[in-house]
């Protein structure tokens, strides 16, 4: 039997030292985002020796032709209408890494100001019960009290959690007139138009969540983010095409 202590004089030892990286590589990759059952997180998943170093990432860009151009009359989107990027943020309301993205976004629009703003777009996971009817609850909020309003229910669910039976008091606690949200919500009037954007999301090589295209309005130019990464991979990805 070889004996593995020692690297000196026995090759077993650097064959296990590689099986190692490669494990704990896969693993950081796995840590940034929630993916359909039976899909990658990313459309083009980075090899673990890139992913075990999150602050210099290779952002792929999605399928250009397919990706879908925010539009102020239908999207929900925070910050200038008319700004050069776009963020464009397919999301579950249900999804931890969502959770820890959420902020990170929030950080580009304190520091690029007018230049970028972020559109938020649905990506309701199958294995996420909570997820779906956050989805139509926020639409419900955004018919009831406009995009502000949109916004505000959606940094509510993020921070308090999504649950479905605090939907209510979330809407009700921004304003919103809970006997018509509990209308709306039943209802599922929004059900297609969630189910929508979860297509193009798929469409445009979303897999994941958080997926984020980082979008040039003018050029059409475009960079994909997979997952939770960190602020200083979403600058670099803004930086490249703004």
């Amino acid at each position: 039997m070889p004996n593995l202590t020692t690297n000196g004089s026995n090759p077993w030892f650097g064959v296990s030292m590689a099986l190692i990286g490669v494990i704990i590589g896969y693993s950081v990759a796995l840590g940034t985002a929630d993916s359909q059952p039976g899909k990658p997180a990313g459309a083009a998943a980075p090899s673990p020796s890139v992913a075990a170093q999150p602050t210099a990432p290779a952002p792929q860009a999605p399928s250009a032709a397919n990706i879908v151009a925010p539009d102020p009359k239908t999207d929900h989107i925070r910050g200038n209408p008319k700004a050069t990027v776009s963020l464009i943020e397919y999301s579950d309301f249900e999804c931890p890494f969502c959770q820890r993205h959420h902020p990170t976004l929030q950080q580009a629009l304190d520091e690029y100001g007018d230049d970028v703003n972020w559109v938020y777009r649905h990506y309701p996971l199958s294995f996420h019960p909570n997820a779906r009817p956050s989805a139509l609850a926020s639409e419900c909020v955004a018919e009831l009290g406009g995009n502000d309003a949109f916004w505000q229910f959606a940094d509510t669910v993020f921070e308090k959690g999504a649950v479905v039976a605090n939907l209510q008091s979330y809407a009700g606690g921004i304003g919103i007139n809970t006997t018509a949200f509990s209308d709306c919500l039943s209802s599922e009037k929004y059900a297609e138009h969630v189910d929508g954007q979860l297509d193009e999301g798929s469409a445009s090589g979303v897999s994941g969540t958080p997926g984020t295209i980082v979008y040039n309005n003018e050029t059409k130019e475009s960079r994909y983010i997979s997952g939770a990464q960190p602020y200083s991979n979403i600058k670099a990805a803004i930086d490249a095409i703004l």
